[in-house]
């Protein structure tokens, strides 16, 4: 009997807040493998909020996930079959294998699958050392330029990006101030990941509250600033920005499911000359190694510390995601297949 594979797949397309019912489990065998192909046995999938993005048909950076395939992501495992000359049975590997327990990858496609360091834990590579790690660094390092002394302030701050990025600007001689929803969340991004203050969001409902809340923890004001969330929080981070202060926009968590989000008080923006950039982490793969090299040597030394929340099984990835969107997780969300 061929090998069994478990899959999930998009069953159809959300229609504002997602659910279970817009994902499938389905079963297929595993066929066999042509020339230059491996076989890769998943350890771990990373579930990421930009997966929630492509879900819509709309217009986006990135194609939406097509109905009825696997849904797309990054996933680490072992190689268990191989007709490559590069990849052996027992290698450990970091691809886009998707929703799934087993995927087939042409090794023949350069970059499709990279061999990974045993010594660090494999679901690093989907965090730490992975994609959200690379984010955190390119935008602290190549938009907000941090200097010794200055205040980076990040949301989400207990996020596998967010955390990341505050442990980062703590390295260069930054203050880092956190924004994060929850006493427990915001206790373990001051007391385990070293910022110098955190900020529960869930105690300030308003624009004023919560700008006062950041003038108490970034008295000298805000120099950079890393967006995840948007809303009420990037209208009361604008109102403590520095002239010439840099926003490295990489999510808006609040608008994932169609709401609006607009800014209240766009005329800081011209106030205070601040410089406003989006990126996408991967259209900027030639900054990958550099930032891999720091954040794999961090992680392996204990400098740079992480936390996971772990979805046992496949079948559990589609709630696990739609906790992880309404932050329910705690530092970076994988599913453990094996």
């Amino acid at each position: 009997m061929p090998l069994q594979n478990r899959q999930i797949v998009l069953r159809s397309r959300p229609n504002g807040e997602p659910t279970v019912e817009n994902f499938e489990l389905v079963t297929t065998p595993v066929p066999e493998l042509s020339a230059g192909q491996v076989l890769v046995r998943h350890h771990f999938l990373s579930l990421d909020p930009y997966m929630r993005g492509r879900m819509n048909e709309g217009k986006s950076y990135a194609k939406p996930q097509p109905l009825g395939e696997v849904m797309l992501g990054a996933a680490v495992g072992e190689v268990v079959d191989s007709k490559s000359d590069f990849f052996k049975p027992g290698d450990k590997v970091l691809g886009m294998g998707g929703w799934q327990e087993y995927s087939i990858v042409d090794s023949t496609q350069r970059g499709m699958l990279q061999k990974v360091d045993p010594k660090i834990p494999l679901s690093a590579y989907l965090g730490s050392v992975g994609m959200p790690g690379v984010t955190a660094w390119y935008g602290l390092e190549k938009i907000i330029h941090p200097k010794s002394g200055q205040t980076i302030v990040v949301s989400a701050a207990s996020s596998a990006v967010g955390s990341v990025l505050g442990q980062l600007a703590k390295f260069r001689g930054c203050r880092a101030v956190g924004i994060a929803g929850g006493a427990e969340k915001c206790a373990y991004v001051r007391d385990e990941l070293g910022f110098d203050a955190c900020i529960d969001y869930r105690e300030h409902k308003d624009v004023r509250s919560l700008s006062q809340a950041l003038g108490a923890a970034a008295p000298s004001g805000i120099d950079g600033y890393f967006e995840n969330v948007g809303g009420v929080i990037l209208d009361a981070v604008l109102t403590r920005m520095n002239a010439f202060g840099r926003i490295a926009l990489c999510g808006l968590i609040a608008g994932y499911n169609g709401e609006p989000i607009p800014i209240q008080y766009p005329q800081l923006l011209l106030a205070s000359r601040l410089t406003l950039e989006a990126f996408i982490v991967s259209e900027h793969m030639e900054v990958w190694p550099e930032a891999l090299r720091e954040l794999a040597e961090a992680v392996a030394t204990g400098k740079l510390k992480y936390r996971e929340t772990i979805a046992e099984g496949i079948a559990s990835a589609p709630s696990a995601f739609l906790g992880m969107l309404r932050g329910k997780n705690f530092g970076k969300q994988v599913v453990k297949v094996i």
